[in-house]
């Protein structure tokens, strides 16, 4: 049996290869567990779509202010120096090419860099697009967190997406429970795989093309 990754030793990895000094938004979801994992010296700056920059996790018996909540509703708390604003400036931020990195929640990722995370495409579901479009063409680096496989074990990293698309070319890293991938040249160049799982098993689990360092 394969060891997986929890969601939480996911989203370590990727606080841990975000650089400091970054901006970067957390989409909803799984991101969103990313920030416990960063500390106030390395000034990574948080934002949320929902108007914050500065955005950190609660301390440990810290009370959360109801008023105070990231684009998930989820309570959290303001940094130093932190600021809240109009939903509109905040837009404006994603779109304008000022965030370093976004780590987004996927369906599916292609090999040639497209994102499906809006709609499972199913007739008569409504699903909203929220910011997803905005930080997939406004983020410098596109980042997906998301399981490798869905619940029926079809692979979610594909030579094509099947589903509605959210951003085109627009998905650099992929971190998965079995393995954190970069998209590059039609094709996805394994980084790292979970200890004891073989090159042979991750290809077979993934529908896209697999390139090793």
């Amino acid at each position: 049996m394969t060891i997986r990754r929890t969601r939480e030793q996911m989203a370590q990895c990727v606080a841990r290869d975000i650089p400091d000094g970054s901006t970067v938004n957390l989409g909803i979801g799984m991101p969103v567990l990313v920030l416990p994992y960063w500390n106030a010296k390395q000034e990574i700056i948080v934002h949320s779509e929902n108007g914050i920059l500065g955005m950190r996790a609660l301390a440990d018996g810290e009370a959360a202010d109801p008023d105070v909540v990231n684009a998930a509703k989820q309570p959290v708390a303001l940094e130093s120096g932190g600021a809240y604003f109009h939903h509109a400036d905040s837009f404006a931020m994603m779109r304008g090419g000022h965030l370093d990195y976004c780590v987004l929640g996927g369906y599916q990722v292609s090999a040639s860099g497209d994102l499906a995370n809006w709609s499972l495409g199913q007739p008569g579901v409504a699903a909203a697009v929220g910011g997803a479009m905005d930080l997939a063409v406004g983020a410098k680096q596109v980042y997906v967190l998301m399981e490798h496989q869905t619940r029926e074990g079809q692979s979610r990293l594909l030579r094509s997406c099947t589903l509605p698309l959210t951003g085109l070319g627009c998905v650099k890293r992929v971190y998965t429970d079995l393995a954190t991938l970069d998209v590059a040249d039609g094709a996805f160049v394994v980084r790292d795989m979970v200890p004891g799982l073989t090159a042979t098993q991750l290809q077979a689990a993934t529908d896209a093309p697999l390139r090793f360092l």
